[in-house]
């Protein structure tokens, strides 16, 4: 065993890795309060697993999409503890980005030369908040399909382009099928996407610019 660490060793300096992550300096007045992102993260990672093993079941179709959640949560193996967790783990991403938003604020964490962190956060907050939208309306029952209607319908005040906007999130004049397969990629893989690329900025700039300091 020793020899296959040495072996990755020499090429690609593991324990130099292992050293920056783990030496890496944590002010004195950092508190639990500081963790709020990171459990963010986790709730996303979460997200993920739980997201991906019910696209094993869920069919985005107006007419299955409903009969796929029923069977994920009555048929499948731990199909109702899996939609469960992801909703729950859901509900706890969203409360504690807002807790987070709350605590850079009011330390100052977004000031001078944090304001690029700042900007990629609130990315991340819309991005968080366009998962509720998008995931709300998958089940495609009562609930989803009219606050899709509602939120897709918003944009129709909007002089001039207002119509245009509509339909390009519907995918038509109403909301339908195509609504729900746009609805669908969004959730489960341009938002995901889109997401994991601002987190990995967020903390590549956390990591170099370090904590901020007390106010």
């Amino acid at each position: 065993m020793s020899k296959v660490y040495d072996w990755f060793e020499e090429r690609l300096e593991i324990q130099a890795i292992a050293d920056d992550i783990t030496s890496k300096y944590v002010p004195p007045h950092v508190n639990i309060f500081y963790c709020l992102g990171g459990i963010t993260l986790t709730c996303f990672l979460v997200q993920v697993a739980t997201g991906f093993a019910m696209t094993f079941y869920y069919r985005p179709t107006v007419t299955e999409a409903f009969a796929s959640v029923q069977y994920i949560m009555t048929e499948a193996n731990f199909g109702w503890l899996i939609r469960s967790v992801h909703r729950w783990s859901a509900s706890m991403m969203v409360l504690m980005m807002i807790l987070h938003v709350f605590r850079v604020y009011l330390t100052g964490g977004f000031k001078k030369p944090r304001e690029l962190t700042w900007v990629t956060g609130v990315v991340l907050g819309v991005l968080t908040a366009s998962f509720g939208v998008t995931g709300y309306s998958l089940p495609w029952d009562q609930i989803g399909y009219w606050a899709v209607k509602i939120v897709t319908g918003v944009p129709e005040a909007i002089p001039v382009i207002g119509s245009s906007v509509v339909e390009l999130l519907r995918g038509s004049a109403s909301v339908g099928q195509s609504t729900l397969t746009r609805f669908y990629s969004l959730h489960t893989f341009v938002l995901p996407l889109l997401t994991a690329v601002f987190m990995l900025m967020h903390f590549s700039m956390i990591r170099k610019q370090g904590i901020s300091g007390p106010l």
